[in-house]
């Protein structure tokens, strides 16, 4: 479906997932060796769960500037811990040959021969960065967290790493970039023209915030650094920055990665990327530095590769969507008073993620934007259909993720990379098993769009794989909170009888765990304390215990207790014994792990073939999370469905952010934006309401075209190609160089790159300057803007701008009306805001006049000041005053407009629609000045 097709991936993130808990042990019903049952162990302790680093990193960094010119030398990190022994028995891989798909990284040299080591430019510390000199290792994709909760933070962990590259000579200005997520095995890659403020650059990797940035060499030689270069290390300076030599943006070569390690069910992008060659040049630097750094390969035919063009989403500036406060909060980076965080009811990282991905990049497709508004009204108005899918969508985990790491070959096996395996084949076992319900959930739908998501899931695939799990894992076997009860579940995942060595191995481990508690039992008994087992993935098992240091003798614990920290009144230590049986205990783990391990890569590589099917999983169940955060945020407000036809017209809309801040419903306001009305130009004092009401519309507009509701009693929208905005902060008031150049910047950027199917929104232009230029600049800005035909809304202080209506028959006047109340004194004059938006320009001129006569300036000044004021303001409106000629011009535009927009857009019947015509002819003949001249006289309504 184009729906679910052409959604954009953003950077994703992983909470951590260890929390507190109890273990309880499990006995197996089948028989185990000799006939006995398998046993687990045989307490049911209250274990108080620390949290852990289950989810550190198993270590594959880069060392930058190795040790070998020329060279890519890994750090020790690189090659893993000590713990991370290689596993013996384990030199072949359970999916596909690996010389296949990558070279070995000893042979690899990606950097100029010129410089020691990696030419990389760490510009600031990146989030895992330690110093400026070294920068930060990798995110580990061998191991993660999952989450299931609904408090999924924009704030993501950074993932994506991003190569660009810019052709040279005459074909400079267009762009290949290619990208992945170390969290989900997607490449995504794109081409286009930009021009020289490479606009479309920086947009795209704002929304892809990456971890890393990779560009050729040659981008930044000394003395010759391209713009391209410069100013995307501007705009990115927390960012990552490696050069590699630019014989590895070869095109050739990200064909045959395409080729190679396309999936079958994407191959079709195979046919649109063969003639770009600039962002196949740009995947086969990505993907051989991606080996690299990550120390394994992608299986072949493993990656879902994607072509993503531009004319499928509007296009929102990075200064737009600061501007917006789209995904994050302009005082507070941690602050939920976003857009997203308006919207954001979603359960799973997934759904985060396409959330903010289409925030950022509306749809401008109306057919497939109805479709999704057609599946939010449908879960509106089924509480059950609502219910159930919400239910099951909150059980998955990362699924994207998981997909990563599956389709990844480890160049090394380790201890870590085993435990692993293990935990993700938990977690795969665990996915499918929310298929059937998934399903049951929507059996009864009826939008087209969720039919075809339930159609998607009765793929085999799903089956088979499930079938081929369980005969190899237990049954009860499934992903559990806690990082001790998840040891137990990966101890005891393959089922007895399978390999008679691990049936031992497990049972040598119950004993161990089992002697674990006895001795901490006896240690209780015989210092007659309150002693418990604890567990941390960090410490292993330890011992806790809340007691007052004043019950203790002489205030101490007893000497053969070691590590001993406190919190609070909470005790925390171990014994010599205890941590010998720990290491006991981690020895048997290995064991069983790597034997375990042997098993589960056979496993996969029975399964592999049919894995490609999660793609179609991940996909539906993002998009249906997101879909039901749209219909959750619903029922929170009194939204509406929007329609969309070649008018904006809001009826009664207000600020969807300022509702969350206020817990109340703000003052709502109308919108009317049209062919013959397309110019709106805003006035009225400071604090009035004009910057909150610009950005209201925007906000209604994005969300119309992502497929949510809006704020507003009813609403019909233009599809918007691109939105932008530009709005006057508070230091915008200042009189400097530097204001009055951003504020150029920013009109040039709107000029160059605004059509006629933008949204424009512009506030308080020209106010870096003196008054004269300011009126001089805004007013030009003003005709251009105007020849464009683009929906625009102008706030402005220059009174002067508003007679611009008298030459553009399409431009209109609003503004926003204030109260003046006296003070019973009767000597101070109290403004009082409304906040309401009215015909014509405010009648508030004189702001300054007002402040002096409230102050202690002497009375016969103000009286002169408002004298010679009230003359200039006279001679101006005598200047710009209207002729019967212009208005009677402007009259029949306007009824031109109207009948044109009724042909086009009426479904009123035929009485209605006589009436309605009758209206417009009164209105005319009021608005011409001439009698006798209607155009409509003669006619026969």
């Amino acid at each position: 479906m184009s729906s679910g097709s052409s959604e954009a991936r953003a950077a994703g993130r992983a909470d951590s997932s260890a929390a507190s808990g109890s273990y309880t042990g499990r006995c197996s019903s089948a028989s185990g060796l000799g006939g006995r049952a398998e046993q687990t162990p045989r307490y049911a302790l209250g274990l108080l769960q620390t949290p852990g680093s289950a989810g550190a990193s198993s270590g594959d960094g880069v060392r930058r500037g190795g040790s070998r010119e020329g060279g890519l030398a890994p750090s020790p990190a690189a090659r893993g811990s000590g713990a991370e022994r290689p596993l013996p028995g384990t030199g072949e891989s359970y999916a596909g040959d690996k010389s296949s798909c990558a070279e070995n990284a000893s042979s690899v040299n990606l950097t100029s021969s010129s410089a020691q080591g990696l030419n990389s430019t760490c510009v600031g510390k990146t989030p895992l960065s330690s110093t400026r000199s070294v920068c930060r290792s990798h995110t580990p994709l061998m191991e993660y967290s999952v989450t299931s909760s609904s408090a999924v933070s924009s704030h993501t962990v950074a993932s994506v790493i991003v190569a660009v590259v810019e052709g040279r000579g005459l074909a400079r200005g267009e762009v290949g970039m290619a990208s992945i997520d170390l969290k989900n095995p997607e490449v995504i890659l794109s081409q286009f023209a930009d021009n020289t403020t490479y606009a479309k650059v920086i947009t795209k990797l704002r929304i892809l915030t990456p971890l890393e940035i990779i560009m050729s060499n040659t981008a930044c030689d000394a003395g010759n650094t391209t713009k391209l270069f410069s100013l995307i290390t501007e705009h990115f300076k927390n960012v990552t920055f490696t050069t590699v030599q630019r014989k590895y943006f070869n095109e050739t070569k990200g064909l045959e990665y395409i080729e190679q390690l396309c999936a079958s069910e994407f191959s079709t992008v195979f046919m649109e990327v063969q003639s770009k060659y600039y962002c196949l040049a740009a995947v086969a630097a990505l993907l051989k530095y991606v080996e690299f750094i990550q120390n394994s390969v992608y299986a072949p035919k493993s990656l879902k590769v994607h072509f993503q063009g531009s004319e499928k989403t509007a296009m929102i500036d990075s200064s737009s969507a600061q501007n917006l406060e789209l995904v994050t909060n302009n005082r507070d980076s941690r602050n939920g008073h976003t857009l997203f965080g308006v919207l954001n009811y979603t359960k799973t990282p997934g759904g985060s993620r396409r959330l903010r991905s289409n925030i950022l990049e509306p749809l401008v497709d109306a057919e497939t934007i109805n479709m999704r508004l057609d599946c939010v009204q449908e879960l509106l108005q089924d509480e059950e259909l609502f219910f159930g899918l919400q239910a099951v969508i909150s059980k998955f985990l990362d699924t994207e993720q998981l997909l990563s790491v599956l389709v990844q070959i480890p160049k090394q096996d380790t201890v870590k990379t085993a435990e692993s395996k293990i935990t993700n084949l938990i977690y795969l076992k665990h996915t499918l098993e929310l298929v059937e319900p998934l399903k049951a959930a929507l059996r009864s739908c009826s939008t087209p769009l969720l039919k075809a998501y339930y159609s998607s899931l009765e793929d085999s695939r799903f089956g088979i794989i499930l079938e081929k799990i369980t005969t190899v894992i237990n049954d009860d076997t499934r992903y559990t909170k806690g990082c001790l009860n998840m040891r137990t579940q990966k101890c005891y995942a393959v089922k007895p009888n399978v390999n008679e060595f691990l049936d031992i191995a497990r049972r040598t481990y119950t004993e161990i765990v089992d002697d674990i508690a006895g001795l901490i039992t006896q240690l209780a008994e015989k210092y007659s304390l309150p002693m418990r087992t604890s567990f941390s993935s960090a410490r292993g098992f330890f011992i806790q215990m809340n007691a007052d240091c004043s019950t203790l003798p002489s205030g101490q614990l007893p000497s053969e207790f070691t590590k001993i920290t406190k919190m609070k009144n909470t005790y925390s230590f171990t014994s010599a014994d205890l941590i010998k049986m720990n290491e006991r205990c981690q020895e048997s783990l290995r064991e069983i792990y790597h034997m375990t391990y042997l098993i589960v890569c056979k496993l996969l590589n029975e399964i592999y073939e049919y894995i490609h099917c999660l793609y179609k999983l991940s996909d539906v169940v993002s998009m249906l999370d997101m879909l039901l955060s749209f219909a959750h945020a619903c029922t929170l407000s009194d939204y509406v469905r929007p329609e969309f036809t070649d008018t904006l017209a809001i009826k009664q809309g207000w600020h969807p952010i300022l509702e969350k801040i206020a817990m109340e419903k703000p003052v709502s306001n109308n919108t009317y934006l049209t062919e013959g009305s397309s110019f709106i130009i805003i006035t009225g004092p400071n604090m009035s309401g004009k910057s909150t009401y610009l950005k209201q519309i925007a906000l209604c507009q994005i969300m119309a075209q992502i497929g949510s509701y809006v704020p507003a009693e009813y609403c019909s929208f233009r599809i918007a190609e691109q939105i932008f905005t530009r709005i006057g902060m508070d230091d915008d008031i200042e009189t400097n160089a530097s204001t009055f150049m951003k504020e150029m910047k920013e009109i040039t950027y709107i000029i160059q790159n605004a059509n006629d199917k933008s949204l424009i929104i512009i506030d308080e232009l020209g106010r870096g300057t003196s008054a004269e230029e300011g009126i001089g600049i805004c007013y030009a800005a003003c005709e251009y803007l105007l020849s464009l035909k683009a929906f625009t809304l102008f706030a402005t202080h220059f009174l002067e701008l508003c007679h611009i209506d008298a030459l553009y028959p399409n431009v209109e006047n609003y503004h926003f009306e204030v109260q003046h109340v006296r003070s019973r004194a009767g000597n101070r004059e109290k403004i009082t805001f409304t906040y309401k938006l009215a015909k014509g320009y405010t009648e508030e001129r004189n702001y300054g006049l007002k402040a002096a006569e409230v102050s202690s300036l002497p009375p016969s000044i103000i009286l002169d000041a408002k004298e010679i004021t009230n003359h200039i303001a006279r001679q101006i409106l005598q200047r710009q005053k209207s002729t019967p000629e212009t208005m009677k011009q402007r009259a029949v535009y306007h009824l031109a407009m109207r009948l044109v927009q009724t042909a086009r857009n009426s479904r009123l019947d035929p009485d209605s629609l006589r009436i309605y015509l009758k209206g417009l002819k009164k209105k005319y003949e009021a608005n011409c000045p001439a009698p006798g001249s209607s155009i409509m006289s003669n006619s026969n309504v």
